[in-house]
């Protein structure tokens, strides 16, 4: 079974984006897959700022990435750019951790005017952690996920119809690169 890891970046685990998160878990689940999640925020402090390689925390985390054959980058978007808290988990990867993987960014925004942080503050990051299959993502303003009043949260259809595409595209790629692991 392939397997799909999820960095989620964002420093808070109430965050809407985890209605994102939910929503691809849900539909890679349903198509088979298994798929783990790394809460970044939930890993020691301590670790990601002193850069603890040998920590087990992070030890168990790069385990999960290094299994994966695709990950899904999560992260709201702070002055520009993904958060700190997602850069310090991405400094602790291995050097070519990334290589071989099937990567998916979603990021989601205050506004259009940061669209392009996934190309041009998050792409370079990945190629130099060995990551060469980057697929196009999913970038979304946060109007288009809301919460209720009772809590719930609704994700927009326009959004909706972008991840279904984007989701398809990761799910067929994936399967596709496990059928040739097999195949070895």
């Amino acid at each position: 079974m392939a397997k799909i890891v999820v960095i989620n970046g964002t420093p808070s685990l109430v965050s809407r984006i985890n209605a994102v998160i939910e929503y691809a878990e849900a539909d890679l689940s349903g198509r088979g897959f298994e798929v783990e999640r790394i809460n970044v925020a939930e890993l020691p402090p301590e670790d990601l700022i002193h850069t603890k390689f040998e920590s087990e925390h992070i030890v168990k985390a790069n385990g999960l990435v290094a299994e994966a054959d695709a990950v899904i980058v999560v992260s709201p978007v702070y002055k520009a750019s993904y958060t700190g808290v997602l850069k310090t988990f991405l400094d602790l990867i291995p050097q070519k951790g990334l290589a071989g993987k099937i990567i998916l960014p979603l990021f989601m925004g205050g506004s259009l005017a940061h669209l392009l942080t996934i190309d041009y503050a998050l792409k370079p990051v990945l190629s130099a952690l060995g990551a060469r299959h980057i697929l196009g993502g999913v970038y979304t303003v946060d109007s288009q996920v809301v919460r209720g009043d009772q809590g719930e949260v609704a994700i927009a259809e326009e959004l909706k119809l972008r991840l279904n595409s984007v989701l398809e595209e990761l799910a067929e790629e994936t399967a596709h690169k496990a059928a040739r692991k097999e195949q070895l």
